[in-house]
């Protein structure tokens, strides 16, 4: 049984006094969270470069056939996961399906790290529900909790709608808006009752 203390599948919202500009209004999809420290994906850093356009630098897509009977997914931006090796690919997806290299959590939200995800998208096969990251976000033992106490995160529980239907860009303020809280207005120092 996972302790109660643990974050994993839940989201972290930076506060206003989160001071690395990496995590500056970030929401981070927490993957892994245990005694040894913590794994998640930033969800809400979107870049320049699409969907497709990984697909036709992995060579899992050619250039020809970019135009034509794409899944409409494709045209997603590709989210900046994390600083932490960031040439590895993350999709973060429901349902859960049955690929090569994935981990399910509770709620059968799934991260998938294997190609064969990556062409079922383009034979519109994959999940209908899905973001792609490169790079991940980490924290050592203890690091992430002593962030918590200095009130750089606060967390709540993982929504899919935010995940799924929420443009990448409003993310952190509707994370904020699940806690019935406008996060522009936290002030930086707020302490622990």
């Amino acid at each position: 049984m996972q302790d109660s203390l643990y974050l994993e599948n839940q989201l972290l919202i930076a506060t206003p006094s989160m001071t690395d500009p990496y995590f500056q209004k970030s929401v981070v999809f927490i993957c892994e969270h245990n005694e040894r420290g913590a794994m998640g994906i930033i969800v809400n850093h979107p870049m320049s470069i699409t969907i497709e356009d990984l697909l036709i630098h992995m060579e899992i897509l050619s250039p020809e056939n970019r135009q034509e009977n794409l899944p409409a997914i494709l045209s997603q931006p590709v989210l900046a996961g994390g600083p932490v090796q960031r040439e590895r690919g993350f999709v973060i997806h429901h349902p859960a399906g049955k690929w090569q290299s994935s981990f399910v959590m509770p709620n059968d939200l799934t991260i998938t790290t294997s190609r064969d995800i990556l062409q079922a998208l383009v034979d519109n096969q994959g999940p209908a529900r899905l973001l792609a990251a490169l790079g991940y976000a980490g924290w050592e033992a203890g690091q992430l909790e002593e962030e918590l106490i200095n009130n750089s995160w606060i967390n709540c529980p993982v929504d899919f709608q935010l995940l799924f239907e929420t443009p990448a860009e409003l993310r952190w303020e509707k994370a904020g808006q699940l806690l019935g809280v406008n996060l522009a207005n936290l002030l930086s120092t707020v302490g622990h009752t």
